[in-house]
């Protein structure tokens, strides 16, 4: 049975009825929803995070989802949760509200705020595959994608609709990605063996066994069955990742409107890899999987072989079911939209900015805290904190800021800045958040010399200022 969740909507599992005395019609199962916890990860401060939440009461069981996306069991071979890649837009509109007054207020929504909160029409599809080509299409912002998805294999495997799949596209996206790199770059050469039936003449080594099958028995006496090795570009890798690639390329073709309106992208893709890949021949077995020996300097390899390997196991190793449209089973797995939110701004900014990594610093750490990107750049230097999901409760909007706020006062970030103890000026703090209007992004509104135009002032606070960015 499925549970399908949204952004700062509870959904009440069970809720406890009575009759007309007061005495209660069932009871919440305490010893059947006691093993309900939700799956946890570290975050990039090492702290654990939940990918969802339970409210257990003694007469409801609530559920709320949070910063991941993805499906996982409730309660194992019975129910699962599914949280889907949505946000609300109520809660993009609060915050717009809040940080545009003056007035801090320390109370909670109202129920009529809490009733337009629940309200499913404002849930609006975030465009998640788009953030994903757009952050790995940039090869600096690339190397930081490695953790975005986690994928639990030893689980016991979900049973959903095709339409309910998300990790597939992310997959399929990644690996697109992460191969057109390493076409870019040139395909990696090694030595690998060949077999071959030789005519007149002996290369490397006779194989006895199949020279006796194949010629001896046969009366073919000028034939002779070797194995040698050659330097070039038809080894193992290579066939496992045109392997691979053969999968996407039937599974996009039969599945395009999983992508979001990203298909002409995507066979951009397809178009620019599939040439360096013609003369590849095909894998056979898949136990080369494990020798494997990676080369420094081909590191998308690794990253690619791995993600291959994932897209494989989907699918049983089998083609024709990446062209299927019927129920599938996946694995649970759960995708980290705020990283993919700060790498999505992150590349925005390089972009617009020349890759200019001196100036742009992403994840700066300084005593246990980590900001997102600390622009570096004499008197426009600044604070950016990129919020994927921001709090529509007004205590909590200025929560936010004031965290924001609090990384200006940190000694090593104002001495990474240059900035000594008796240089009293504020730094310029920036929340960077999701824009549920669908624009074009334009490079010059993130250029540094620029910026300032485009962010507006959040009221009541000085130096702090707020920036939209489309998603959709």
């Amino acid at each position: 049975m499925k549970i399908s969740l949204y952004e700062h909507i509870n959904h009440v599992l069970f809720r406890q009825t009575y009759d007309s005395e007061g005495s209660p019609l069932g009871k919440v199962d305490q010893l059947k929803w006691a093993s309900c916890i939700p799956r946890s990860y570290k975050n990039k401060r090492g702290q654990d995070y939940n990918c969802f939440h339970i409210s257990k009461h003694a007469d409801r069981i609530e559920l709320k989802a949070d910063y991941y996306i993805g499906i996982d069991w409730l309660i194992r071979k019975e129910k699962y949760v599914h949280v889907q890649p949505k946000l609300n837009k109520y809660v993009i509109e609060q915050f717009n509200a809040n940080s545009d007054t003056e007035e801090i207020k320390l109370t909670d929504a109202s129920p009529e705020q809490h009733e337009e909160l629940n309200k499913e029409e404002n849930q609006v599809q975030v465009n998640y595959i788009k953030m994903l080509l757009d952050a790995m299409s940039d090869p600096i912002v690339a190397k930081e994608c490695a953790d975005l998805v986690r994928i639990e294999w030893e689980d016991d495997a979900i049973k959903i609709d095709q339409q309910d799949d998300s990790l597939t596209p992310f997959l399929v996206v990644q690996f697109l990605k992460l191969l057109r790199q390493i076409v870019r770059k040139g395909l990696k050469k090694s030595y690998y063996k060949v077999r071959e039936n030789l005519n007149n003449r002996i290369k490397g080594k006779i194989l006895v066994s199949q020279q006796i099958k194949q010629n001896v028995l046969k009366n073919r006496f000028t034939k002779t069955y070797c194995e040698y090795q050659v330097f070039g570009e038809d080894n193992d890798e290579n066939q496992f990742l045109k392997k691979v690639f053969r999968f996407v390329t039937a599974y996009i073709g039969n599945h395009q409107s999983f992508f979001l309106g990203n298909e002409k992208i995507l066979d951009g893709l397809v178009n620019y890899i599939r040439p360096s890949f013609e003369h590849i021949g095909d894998l056979e077995g898949e136990e080369v999987l494990r020798h494997f020996k990676h080369n420094p300097f081909f590191k998308e390899y690794k990253e690619a072989i791995k993600i291959g390997g994932y897209i494989l196991k989907r699918f049983g190793y089998n083609v024709s079911r990446a062209t299927e449209n019927q129920p599938i089973k996946t694995p649970p797995f759960w995708i980290d939209m705020p990283r993919l939110f700060e790498l999505y701004v992150y590349q925005k900014l390089l972009v617009a900015n020349d890759h200019d990594t001196s100036k742009i610093k992403y994840q700066f750490s300084t005593y246990g805290n980590a900001l997102d990107i600390l622009i570096k750049d004499g008197e426009r230097s600044m604070i950016i904190d990129a919020k994927y999901k921001l709090q529509y409760q007004s205590s909590l909007v200025h929560q936010d800021i004031r965290q924001v706020a609090g990384y200006a006062r940190l000694n090593k970030v104002r001495g990474e800045l240059g900035m000594g103890e008796k240089d009293d000026r504020t730094i310029d703090c920036l929340i960077i958040y999701p824009n549920l209007n669908n624009t074009s992004f334009l490079p010059e509104s993130f250029m540094l010399s620029s910026i300032r135009q485009q962010m507006k002032h959040v009221k009541g606070y000085y130096k702090i200022y707020k920036l939209g960015i489309s998603i959709l």
